[in-house]
């Protein structure tokens, strides 16, 4: 298990930072320039907003079926056709719901609000067949699916912002037709990949077994309720509340990309995990080596990008962005604190995930969706999007620590002395390396950066929290239990 999670986490980050960061710097934030904050903020407030609902159109399912089939690979030909069926059936509600509350929020429901909740369902079908590939441990196919939508979109934006095809200005409205094209070539092609393992696809709604999926998979959707919500609800929040037709969520959006875009290697680990931990812990095996080797890794890498990105967060949105201000600058330096504390804990939920404790799992969630909203309305009027962006934080780190304490509670963890002081140690490093340099170094800032993330790179490896030669000797040891 442990080679087979190495190589194709290995093969998952080379595809994902070859096209990822390009997609993010090069044709995002390319959009958000070209359209301007306004329109984007506006934009990425419904967007969210749709998000916010997507948990009806999966129900937790996505997450049951990669912990399922990963148990019991030989449900997929019995069960592909009825989830397929009943995923179908979801999209009525989940659009209603959609229109109803667009209606009340007072969003247009004939812009872009149509075709964003159409692209939320593709979307849904794309998780659906690569949870799939997921229980099936079909790794190298997944980390295909899970860049190609961005393959094409990087290909088609780029002819429409600099193809000279049209001398209109770009619309935002082109950039969303362009990802629900995107999206369904993804879903055709997810779906011939998994054609094979299920041989065929046949609509049929089965009440009994419907039900008995909705009831299996409640507790996963539960819980992507609340994390979607203390997650997204920020973005609407912040257009809601700031009378500014959505300028001040297109600040927030600057960093929350490039912050999005980092967590998805958080969430990379965590789709490659999820269904090794569900079958090491039906199997009965120790799950410590590769668990504590993936969190030490996640660490070091928060570390490193988050840490030194808070100390030169100016820099790097005002080398990407035209026009940047300090509101913006501050919340992506919170955001990045934020993505070095989930880095640090993510894997600890995935953990209580595959192991089905999900009940203390959704309280914790539930705490961190009520303290996040309600610092958000108490810090929102007050700094804008720098406040969505310390209640961003301030929710993740207490969430994360309570995920470490029911983690160490239920698998009887023990965190040795020594593991805890060189994580003190790192992160005091890092803190105290980013003011030296900010404060006495005169440098280019983009070499002082490197510098940054040089020596804590080399710290890291010089502690032990990154170690290429046990992964290695991980990548070198056979495994046949496969």
């Amino acid at each position: 298990m442990q080679r087979k999670f190495i190589l194709n986490l290995v093969l998952l980050l080379l595809l994902n930072f070859l096209v990822k960061p390009f997609y993010i710097i090069g044709i995002d934030a390319e959009i958000l320039d070209r359209v301007g904050e306004s329109a984007y903020g506006n934009y990425f407030a419904i967007l969210a907003f749709t998000i916010l609902f997507n948990i009806i159109l999966d129900l937790g399912i996505v997450n049951f079926n990669i912990r399922n089939l990963a148990r019991h690979s030989q449900l997929i030909k019995k069960q592909f056709s009825g989830i397929f069926t009943l995923r179908l059936l979801l999209i009525l509600p989940y659009t209603a719901c959609c229109f109803l509350g667009a209606y009340f929020l007072d969003y247009d429901l004939t812009g872009i609000l149509p075709w964003l909740i159409f692209n939320q369902i593709i979307i849904a079908f794309i998780l659906y067949f690569r949870s799939v590939l997921n229980g099936m441990l079909l790794f190298a196919k997944d980390s295909f699916i899970s860049v190609l939508d961005r393959i094409l979109l990087i290909i088609t934006c780029s002819i429409l912002l600099w193809g000279g095809v049209t001398e209109q200005e770009f619309q935002i409205e082109w950039f969303v037709y362009t990802q629900t094209i995107c999206y369904g070539i993804s879903a055709l092609i997810a779906f011939l990949f998994i054609l094979p393992n299920v041989k065929s696809l046949k609509l049929k709604f089965n009440i009994p077994f419907a039900l008995v999926i909705l009831r299996k998979s409640l507790p996963f959707a539960l819980l992507i309720i609340l994390m979607t919500f203390y997650n997204r609800s920020d973005s609407v929040m912040l257009e809601k509340m700031m009378d500014d037709n959505g300028e001040e969520a297109g600040r927030y959006a600057q960093g929350f990309r490039l912050f999005e875009a980092l967590n998805m290697v958080i969430f990379m680990f965590a789709s490659l995990l999820l269904p090794i931990f569900s079958k090491m812990l039906k199997r009965k095996e120790d799950i410590r080596n590769i668990f504590f080797m993936a969190v030490r890794m996640l660490f070091a890498g928060g570390l490193i990008v988050g840490v030194s990105s808070y100390f030169y967060r100016a820099h790097l949105l005002d080398f990407r962005y035209e026009g940047t201000s300090l509101v913006a600058d501050n919340a992506f330096g919170m955001l990045m604190l934020s993505f070095f504390v989930i880095s640090s804990t993510f894997l600890f939920s995935t953990l209580l995930t595959a192991a089905g404790k999900l009940k203390a799992l959704n309280l914790t969630s539930a705490a961190g969706l009520i303290l996040n909203i309600g610092l958000n309305f108490l810090l929102i009027p007050e700094y804008g999007a720098y406040g969505a962006a310390i209640a961003s934080v301030s929710t993740q780190g207490l969430a994360g620590i309570a995920q470490v304490i029911i983690v160490k509670k239920h698998f009887q963890f023990r965190i040795s002395p020594g593991v805890l002081f060189k994580i003190l140690v790192l992160t005091g490093i890092a803190f105290t390396l980013g003011f030296i340099l900010l404060a006495y170094v005169e440098l280019p800032w983009s070499y002082e950066y490197i510098l940054m993330t040089s020596v804590l790179l080399f710290s890291c490896l010089v502690t032990g929290m990154l170690n290429p030669i046990q992964m290695i000797e991980m990548v070198r040891t056979k495994d046949n239990k496969l």
